[in-house]
């Protein structure tokens, strides 16, 4: 199996993250392990260490050399779960994805942020409002309430006719039946997976170039 590290679009931090907290836990050790010499050297010859006490300090030592060598052992697992988890979600890369959440993305390919969303009974009328990383509204357009599902494809056109900047978008729709109640709606964003990486403990995928969602949000993949 190829290593996760020359998969394209792959990145692995939790190898990082790991080997920091080894170094760290290590640094306590060896802190620990000066200072227990330390005091034996420099110890009053008419007042010595008794020999339960010393025997007390060489328990703790003992304590804190298995807690190396068991977070050593824990973050080898774990790195190599995270290894595997991203090189699973390697699989996703160039196929369209569709994630339980509002956020898609505009890439440098002037290809389009995409949407699904379905009501949970007829409306009589539905609203799409997009917004930026910022929450400042970009877009706003009126959908059609005939059907109870439907696709949002956004180009990156703004309010005032120019080309939205690349990057992630959250899309917000409200529906309203005859009565002029408010109607649950459910979007999911959809996308081309372009890269995976551990971010947080959890295995990210790059959407579009812009947008990272959680592999957790994923609920659907197609194409080869």
């Amino acid at each position: 199996m190829a290593q996760v590290g020359t998969v394209p679009g792959v990145t692995n931090v939790a190898t990082t993250n790991a080997t920091q907290t080894v170094n760290s836990t290590s640094k306590d050790f060896n802190m620990f392990l000066r200072l227990m010499t330390t005091q034996m050297k420099n110890q009053d010859p008419l007042d010595p260490m008794k020999s339960s006490e010393y025997t007390q300090q060489l328990a703790q030592y003992s304590q804190v050399e298995q807690s190396v060598q068991q977070t050593s052992v824990l973050n080898q697992i774990l790195t190599r779960m995270n290894g595997q988890d991203m090189a699973g979600a390697a699989n996703y890369i160039g196929r369209q994805a569709t994630f339980d959440n509002a956020i898609s993305s505009l890439d440098s390919s002037g290809g389009s942020a995409s949407w699904t969303y379905s009501v949970s009974r007829p409306v009589a009328s539905i609203t799409a409002t997009i917004s930026d990383a910022n929450g400042r509204v970009v877009r706003e357009m009126a959908l059609s309430p005939s059907s109870a599902s439907g696709r949002v494809a956004w180009d990156g056109q703004t309010v005032g006719g120019g080309r939205a900047a690349n990057g992630p978008y959250s899309l917000t729709i409200v529906a309203t039946d005859a009565t002029g109640a408010t109607v649950p709606v459910q979007v999911s964003s959809t996308g081309t997976v372009s890269s995976v990486e551990m971010s947080g403990g959890q295995v990210v995928l790059g959407l579009n170039g812009g947008a990272k969602l959680p592999v957790s949000s994923l609920i659907a993949v197609s194409g080869i």
